[in-house]
This record gives structure tokens, C-alpha cells and sequence, in this order.
């Protein structure tokens, strides 16, 4: 197409603006979300927030800045999901009706998150170097947490299920006042077998007997408990539950008194 040059100017003038414009836009405008995969799971942590009127607030981490004065530091507990995501609300709803904050990092919030575990045949040790990112992914946290002048600090709190157990069993720092490992038994592989939180650090764990997930049918070695391994850790308990056939033990409201208890004794 010929156009006279006085027509192109009116006709290609307008269309060339657009396209300076758009250019524009889009140097302003990242299109990707190019948030490093720890920073993520941060962000879209589940933080749950004790009110003065005994109900709880419910919000993501991102969002958690100046929620609370500045005067009122609150013990604080990070809980580490299982292998499927975050799930016990119900339970997490519990610890901050008793005046914790409670934070659970989300670890499948990571772009590349492959499973560990197969829920459909109750299996796990697949994927092992997810267990480094759930470590990497406490202390990111922990990190962040220092933003936040509504954490007490000199009352944190670790508690950990099934996959997050096992990071409650290994993390080495000495961050926590004490710490829950529920539905793991700190037995099997070299690669999680034991317990390696600081010695003076009291520790609760609880699992079902019967638990399915740890049966000699689906894994090798597994059927054990975390008492095996706590020694002589004063202030510290092995709690093992009869006749549940279930994975699940956060459900159970003599396991939640337990804890909560647990959790009390060692404030600070």
C-alpha cells in the first residue's frame, strides 16, 4: 500500500503513539511474577491472629504488617504442614483461641513443588530434597518474622506434622522455646532419622500407633516413635495413641489439650 506522505503521518501517526505507549507500560509493568520460590511461600503463609474478643483473625502473611499494636507481643508458634499443604484449620483456630500467633509457611506456594508423598497409597520418600526446602523454608520465615513487633520472641514455638515433623525433628536452631513433632516417628532413612533440635530444647511427640502411613506394607522402618530418640531431653514426652487406624491426630481433643498444655509450661 502507497500512501501520500501527508496520509501516512495521519494514518501511521496515531498507531506509532500506541505502540510507545504500550512499550511504555509494559517497562513499568513486570509481566511476570519473578518472586523467588522461598519468598512465596512466605508471602502466602497462612498467619491466624488472636482477637481481645476471643475470635481470630484469618489472613496471609503479606498482609500481617502493623495488623496488631506494636504493645501487645504475642507467643508465637510457626507450624510446618504436611506433605499435602496447609490443612487442620481447625487445630490452628484452636492455638490462637488460647492467645498464640500462629503462622504456617505454605510450601506448595513454590512454582516448582513437586509431592513427596502419594496420598492416594499413603506413602512418602519421594522427592527427598523437599526436605531441604522445608528446612529453608522455616528459616526464611523466621527471618521475616523479625519484621513483625507483635512477635514475642522470647516465645517462640515449632510444631510440625508428618512432613513438617520431620523439620521439627531436624532444624538445629535455637530459636524455639520448645516444639510439637506430631504424626512422625524420627525413624527410617539416614536422611530423617533422629531428632537434632538443641538438646535443651523440650520436645512433645505424638503419633498413632497404628498409624497407616508408617506401616511395614507401605515403607521400611518407619514403625517407630520420636521417643526412641528424645534420651534424657528434660521437659520432653513421647505420646503414642492406640486403636486410631488414621493418620491424623491433630483432630483428637485430648491431643489439642495436650499441647496446648505442652505450649503453656514453657512459656517464658
Amino acid at each position: 500500500m502507497n500512501l501520500h506522505p501527508l496520509r501516512a503521518r495521519r494514518v501511521l501517526g496515531p498507531i506509532l503513539a500506541l505502540v510507545v505507549a504500550a512499550a511504555a507500560t509494559a517497562c513499568q509493568t513486570p509481566l511476570l511474577d519473578t518472586s523467588p520460590d522461598l519468598e512465596r511461600t512466605w508471602e502466602r503463609a497462612l498467619v491466624l491472629l488472636p482477637l481481645e474478643n476471643g475470635s481470630v483473625r484469618r489472613l496471609a502473611a503479606r498482609d500481617a504488617a502493623g495488623t496488631v499494636r506494636a504493645d501487645r507481643r504475642l507467643p508465637t508458634i510457626v507450624y510446618m504442614h504436611g506433605c499435602t499443604g496447609i490443612r487442620n484449620l481447625a487445630f490452628l483456630e484452636r492455638l490462637a483461641q488460647a492467645g498464640y500467633a500462629v503462622i504456617a509457611p505454605d510450601s506448595l506456594a513454590r512454582r516448582y513443588r513437586p509431592l513427596q508423598c502419594d496420598p492416594q497409597t499413603s506413602t512418602g520418600g519421594r522427592n527427598r530434597f523437599v526436605y531441604a526446602f522445608r528446612e529453608a523454608e522455616l528459616s526464611y520465615a523466621l527471618q521475616r518474622l523479625a519484621e513483625h513487633a507483635w512477635v514475642d520472641h522470647g516465645n517462640l514455638f515449632l510444631i510440625g506434622t508428618s512432613e513438617g515433623g520431620v523439620t521439627a525433628a531436624l532444624y538445629r536452631g535455637d530459636e524455639f522455646r520448645a516444639r510439637v513433632i506430631a504424626q512422625w516417628t524420627c525413624t527410617g532413612a539416614a536422611l530423617v532419622r533422629g531428632i537434632d533440635a538443641p538438646a535443651d530444647t523440650p520436645i512433645l511427640a505424638i503419633v498413632a500407633a497404628d498409624d497407616p502411613w508408617y506401616d511395614p506394607s507401605r515403607t521400611i522402618g518407619q514403625r517407630g516413635t520420636c521417643g526412641d530418640h528424645l534420651g534424657t531431653r528434660a521437659g520432653s514426652r513421647s505420646v503414642v495413641i492406640a486403636g486410631r487406624g488414621q493418620h491424623d491426630v491433630l483432630g483428637d481433643e485430648a491431643v489439642i489439650r495436650l499441647i496446648l498444655k505442652f505450649l503453656a509450661q514453657h512459656q517464658g
